[in-house]
């Protein structure tokens, strides 16, 4: 099973550390945030990750070296210009996820412990081209989501009834179908491909994710609070 791991970003909000230090390789108690992405992933059976990287590349390259890729196989791809957003990254990586099955994306600057196993039952056995793991938590994007859990729009930008605001987990899984359906070009965000898709097709899904913690370490106080979450409950 393969899966995309987003640690491209320069993490402007906790400079000065992450001007030596690439995001995804912050410690939380003790450990990268990076490993505990990719050991989770490893328990829910991916075998094969594709990583793109950009800011401090080449200290993601040795860290996954000096670890020898956690026993996985592991894929550095190294937007060397610029970094390419998710919806870039992905539609420039499709050779690689077009073969097999669905897979996960997700986020190497997101702390949490969904069942990923049954986000991807549930995605393969709904038929959409993609399942967004959402939970219900404070959000400035907020996503609306239909009784049927297909995704509707953001809030604010659509109405009616029935439809429940849902932040997204930052967490997905995709089937190589949605690379039929990407039109967009260079550097873009995925979700404007999904709210397009979402209008014209319905195609997108959301599973509640009802993971017992979820942390953006993208700021020193979302940083500090995960900190601590992990020392007191010894993870």
């Amino acid at each position: 099973m393969k899966a995309l791991v987003f640690a491209a970003g320069y993490g402007n909000r906790l400079r000065p550390l992450t001007d030596t230090i690439p995001k995804p390789l912050i410690e939380v108690n003790g450990k990268t945030v990076l490993q505990r992405v990719i050991e989770r992933l490893a328990a829910a059976g991916v075998d094969d990750i594709l990583i793109n990287t950009h800011h401090l590349h080449e200290k993601i390259v040795n860290f996954l070296e000096k670890n020898n890729n956690f026993g996985l196989k592991i894929t550095v791809s190294h937007e060397i210009e610029k970094p390419l957003e998710t919806g870039g990254t992905l539609k420039a990586n499709e050779d690689f996820f077009r073969s097999g099955g669905p897979f996960f994306v997700c986020n190497a600057d997101v702390l949490s412990d969904p069942d990923l196993k049954s986000i991807y039952r549930n995605h393969c056995a709904g038929g959409a081209c993609a399942t967004l793991a959402i939970r219900k938590r404070p959000s400035s994007r907020h996503l609306m989501f239909d009784s049927r859990m297909r995704l509707a729009g953001r809030e604010g930008e659509v109405s009616g009834e029935g439809l429940t605001a849902y932040g997204f987990s930052c967490l997905q899984v995709l089937s190589p179908s949605i690379f039929d359906m990407i039109k967009e070009e260079g550097v873009f965000t995925v979700m404007k491909t999904y709210l397009r898709i979402a209008a014209e097709t319905h195609m997108i899904a959301g599973f509640e994710d009802r993971a017992s913690y979820w942390f953006d370490i993208g700021s020193p106080e979302k940083l500090e609070m995960a900190a601590r979450y992990f020392k007191e409950h010894r993870l």
